[in-house]
């Protein structure tokens, strides 16, 4: 198949068996409901289960660079509309029916796994509102605020990376001794105190750990670190990646590749890693002067996770929030009120004078 018939390749196509119309996946089940009619339709889940591939399979992958991908034709068959889009799965512009496109086609690796959707889009503006109604020194008027501006059904590609690793270091332990010392107080009298010491000694050995589903965003739309925030994650809960899941939702394509991924992910095992040798080291105190990690049996797989990505209006300000589309999880941007801020600083400065006070007023007594 050329890249030009792959990219013209008509998407996936769910007629709704009782009235013809197109039918979208209904959060928290398995089937496809028709918006129209409420018909629902049983999806057959996949008889396999959920791989992790060898990193060294990458190699043999007939992939596109990320940077060499051309946008994709969707050929709607229900208004015979043609569209182009980078995403994988998306709403028609002119009928709306769901497109979703083969991800054989795009050149780019098969997701193995998706989290279909457990939250609707009435459950996800009700965990925004709760959100917004919890936020401290938020302006009274975003209590009015009772929806969202838009809401958005999007599946996120990310990076899940296992691996045994083995790291070897050294370091110093450092652990506590008091001394005694003498000193002249602010009345001229001769005191002693205890003061405490660090008495280093040399460290070295080596630790080892399995990571399991290291997870990375592939997608750079989104602040990485948000999307963090987001976990946990019930990956355990994830299915064989079938396209009905993504029918009526948005699907980005991953734009970060699964070796600056991996990179990545190591940054995020170092961090555990350095973790591991402190308590190795043992002491009140550590130093790590080296060390060196060596991976072993690294897999990897893409996935698709589900997220509800909302924007509410206040004072001529759209703000953006994530909502983990599981969990009900909410992290996004909201506004501060100066006057509140203001309010509490003051209130503080006017409780401590007021603790001041009393304690002058003990002493003289």
């Amino acid at each position: 198949m050329t890249d030009q018939a792959a990219s013209q390749q008509a998407p996936s196509s769910y007629p709704c068996e009782s009235c013809g119309a197109r039918v979208e996946f209904a959060p928290g089940t398995n089937v496809l409901r028709c918006p129209y009619c409420g018909h629902e339709q049983q999806i057959a889940i996949a008889q396999r289960y959920v791989q992790e591939h060898r990193i060294e399979e990458l190699a043999t992958l007939p992939r596109k660079p990320v940077a060499q991908l051309t946008a994709h034709q969707y050929v709607c068959q229900k208004c015979g509309a043609r569209t182009q889009s980078m995403s994988l799965s998306e709403a028609c512009q002119f009928c709306g029916a769901p497109l979703v496109a083969d991800p054989r086609a795009t050149g780019q690796v098969v997701p193995e796994a998706v989290l279909p959707f457990a939250l609707d889009n009435r459950a996800a503006r009700d965990a925004l509102r709760k959100w917004i109604s919890s936020r401290w020194f938020a302006p009274s008027s975003l209590k009015k605020v009772t929806d969202a501006e838009s809401t958005k059904g999007t599946y996120l590609p990310h990076w899940t990376y296992d691996s045994h690793t083995a790291t070897r270091y050294t370091g110093a332990r450092g652990e506590y001794y008091y001394v005694s010392e003498s000193y002249t107080d602010s009345n001229g009298n001769r005191q002693t105190r205890q003061v405490r010491r660090t008495r280093w000694y040399p460290a070295a050995g080596e630790v080892r750990r399995f990571f399991d589903d290291v997870l990375v965003p592939a997608t750079p739309r989104l602040g990485a670190k948000q999307l963090d925030q987001l976990a946990p994650w019930p990956l355990h809960q994830s299915v064989p990646y079938q396209p009905a899941f993504l029918a009526g939702y948005h699907t980005l394509r991953y734009e970060i590749e699964p070796e600056q991924g991996l990179n990545i992910a190591k940054g995020k095992m170092a961090e555990v890693i350095r973790g591991d040798i402190r308590r190795d080291i043992g002491g009140d105190e550590q130093r790590i002067n080296w060390s060196d990690t060596q991976y072993a049996e690294i897999m990897y797989k893409l996935m698709l996770l589900p997220v509800w990505l909302a924007n509410y209006l206040h004072g001529a300000k759209t703000y953006q929030v994530m909502i983990n589309a599981r969990s009900g999880e909410v992290i996004g941007q909201r506004p501060y009120s100066g006057a509140k801020i203001a309010a509490a600083i003051t209130a503080g400065v006017l409780l401590l004078a007021a603790i001041i006070t009393l304690i002058v007023i003990a002493r003289q007594h």
